[in-house]
C-alpha cells in the first residue's frame, strides 16, 4: 500500500519565518495567503507537489517571476507550485542550443549566454521569469530581427497533471509544444526548463529621441509610418505618457552600428511639424544595452540584481493595431493621456513586424503574427486612496480605443476583459482547448483565465503521452 504523496524541496507555511516574502508578487495590488508555497529544486519536487495538491483537492497556481499582471500565480488557500530555485542556464555553443532552468530570470539568462557571446530575443525587465516569457509568447528589442522568444523554442520538459514528467519537441508531443509557444502560463502542466536555439549577439545600438508632448499626433503619425515597417534589425517602441509627463518619446535598438541607425531613424527626426527636444544614439556591447534597457545602468560591473523586483502598484492592460490609426483615433489616445490621473500613466506601442510576422498565425499559438504594433495602456501609483482612479482610467480608455484595435497579449494579462479567449488566442483558442482536455481534463490547472477544455465532441482522438516518472519522494511533508 502506497503512502500518500508528500511536498518536497524548500517548503514555506502560513507563520514560517519568510512566508509573507514568500507569497509576495511583483503587483502590490495582490495579497494572497497560499495554504503552502514549495520552491522546487527538481522536476521530482514539482511531480511531489502535484500529487499532493491532486490528493487534498487543493488548487494549484504555478509561479516563476512573479510578475502576473493579476497577481495569478498566487492562491489563498492553495498550493503555490515556485520553480524560481530552478535556475540554471547550460549552453553548448558548437549545437547552438541553451538549455534553461523554468525558474531563471531575463538577467541571469543574458548574462549566462553572453559569456559565450549569444543571446535569446526576449524582453527589458530583468526580474521577468524566462518562464512566463516564453509561454506568453515573448515580445522584446530583438523580436523584429530574431523572432518572439517562444520562436527560439525547441522543447520543454514539463510536469503534467498526472504528475508525469514529459518533453515536447517536433518529434515528441509536438502539440504540446505548439501550445507552450504562446498559449499562456499554468494551462497544461509546469514546465521545469526550456531548450532554445540561442542566436550570436555583440554590439547593438540605441536610441532615444523625445518631442514636446503637444507634438504627440504629429510624432505619432511619423511613428506608425516607420516602425512597423522599418530595417527588421530596428525595433521601435514608442512612449505616450500622460500629458503632464510634458513629452513623448520613441526609443529602439538596432542589430548593428551608430552611423547606421542615424540613417535608417531619419524619418523620425522629419516628423512634420515636430522638433526633437532631445535625441541621442550610442552604440555598446549587448549586454550593456540590456542593463541600459532594464532600468539597471550601462555597466555590468556595477549592477545590483535582487531575485525579485521591488513590489508596484500598477494596473496594465493591451490591445494591438492590425490596420494604421487615423486622426480619430490617434485624438482619443490624446484626449485619455490628457485626462490620465497622475504623470505616471502612458501608453506604450511596441512595433511588430519583421521576423514576427514571417510566421503564420497557426505556426505557434501565438496569433497576433500580423499585428503592426501592440498597446500596453499603462497606470502606476503610490498611495492606496490613487488606486481606484487608476484602474478606472485605465479602463475607460481600453474600452474607448476598442473601435480602432483587436486582440490583447496574454503576458499583459488583465481579468476585465470579457472576451478574453479570443481576445488572447483568436483563431488558435480551439486547438488549445483540444490540447488542455488531452494533457489536462479535470483542469487540476485552473485560474481566472485559464484555457477552458474542449468538449469531447470537439476532440480528436487523443495522442499517445512518452512519459517518465517515479514514486513521490517521501523526504518531507506538511
Amino acid at each position: 500500500m502506497s503512502s500518500a504523496p508528500r511536498l518536497t524541496g524548500r517548503v514555506v507555511l502560513p507563520g514560517d519565518p519568510g512566508y509573507d516574502g514568500a507569497r509576495e508578487v511583483h503587483n502590490a495590488r495582490f495579497s494572497r495567503s497560499p495554504r503552502a508555497i514549495v520552491f522546487c529544486q527538481d522536476a521530482q519536487d514539482v511531480v511531489n507537489a502535484i500529487r499532493w495538491a491532486t490528493a487534498r483537492g487543493a488548487e494549484i497556481r504555478a509561479r516563476s517571476g512573479r510578475h502576473s499582471y493579476e497577481g495569478f500565480s498566487v492562491v489563498d488557500g492553495g498550493l503555490v507550485i515556485d520553480v524560481s530555485d530552478l535556475r540554471s542556464v547550460r549552453v553548448d555553443r558548437e549545437r547552438g542550443i541553451a538549455v534553461i532552468g523554468a525558474g531563471a530570470d531575463l538577467i541571469t539568462v543574458y548574462d549566462a549566454l553572453w559569456e559565450v557571446g549569444v543571446t535569446l530575443p526576449a524582453g527589458s525587465c530583468p526580474t521577468v521569469g524566462i518562464a512566463g516569457l516564453t509561454l506568453g509568447g515573448g515580445f522584446g528589442l530583438l523580436s523584429r530581427a530574431l523572432g518572439l522568444t517562444c520562436d527560439s523554442l525547441l522543447a520543454v520538459e514539463m510536469v503534467t497533471a498526472d504528475g508525469e514528467v514529459v518533453r515536447a519537441d517536433a518529434d515528441e508531443n509536438p502539440e504540446l509544444l505548439w501550445a507552450c509557444q504562446g498559449g499562456g502560463g499554468g494551462n497544461f502542466g509546469i514546465v521545469t526548463s526550456f531548450t532554445f536555439k540561442t542566436h550570436p549577439i555583440s554590439d547593438v545600438s540605441l536610441f532615444r529621441i523625445s518631442w514636446p508632448w503637444a507634438d504627440l499626433e504629429r510624432v505619432f503619425e511619423a511613428w506608425q509610418t516607420f516602425a512597423p515597417h522599418a530595417d527588421e534589425r530596428l525595433t521601435c517602441i514608442l512612449k505616450l505618457p500622460a500629458a503632464a509627463s510634458g513629452e513623448v518619446s520613441c526609443e529602439g535598438q538596432l542589430l548593428g552600428r551608430g552611423e547606421e541607425l542615424r540613417r535608417l531613424i531619419q524619418p523620425l527626426f522629419s516628423a512634420r511639424g515636430a522638433e526633437p527636444s532631445s535625441a541621442s544614439i550610442e552604440t555598446m556591447p549587448y549586454l550593456n544595452a540590456v542593463g541600459r534597457l532594464g532600468g539597471l545602468g550601462g555597466d555590468p560591473e556595477r549592477w545590483t540584481v535582487y531575485p525579485h523586483q521591488e513590489q508596484a502598484s500598477y494596473k496594465n492592460t493591451s490591445a494591438y493595431a492590425y490596420e494604421r490609426f487615423g486622426a480619430e483615433a490617434i485624438a482619443t489616445l490624446a484626449a485619455g493621456l490628457s485626462r490620465a490621473p497622475n504623470a505616471r500613466c502612458l501608453v506604450q506601442l511596441d512595433g511588430y513586424g519583421g521576423a514576427v510576422g514571417r510566421v503564420a498565425p497557426d505556426a505557434t499559438a501565438f496569433p497576433h503574427r500580423r499585428a503592426l504594433w501592440s498597446l500596453q495602456y499603462q497606470a502606476y501609483w503610490t498611495a492606496a486612496a490613487e488606486e481606484a482612479e487608476c484602474v478606472a482610467w485605465v479602463e475607460r480608455l481600453r474600452r474607448a480605443m476598442l473601435p480602432y484595435v483587436r486582440g490583447a497579449y496574454i503576458n499583459y494579462i488583465d481579468a476585465d476583459i470579457e472576451d478574453w479567449l479570443t481576445a488572447y488566442y483568436g483563431p488558435n483558442a480551439a486547438r488549445l482547448a483540444a490540447i488542455k482536455a488531452r494533457w489536462d481534463p479535470g483542469e487540476v490547472f485552473r485560474f481566472a483565465q485559464s484555457i477552458p477544455p474542449a468538449p469531447p465532441e470537439a476532440m480528436e482522438v487523443p495522442a499517445g503521452r512518452a512519459a517518465q516518472g517515479g514514486a513521490p519522494d517521501e523526504r518531507a511533508a506538511p
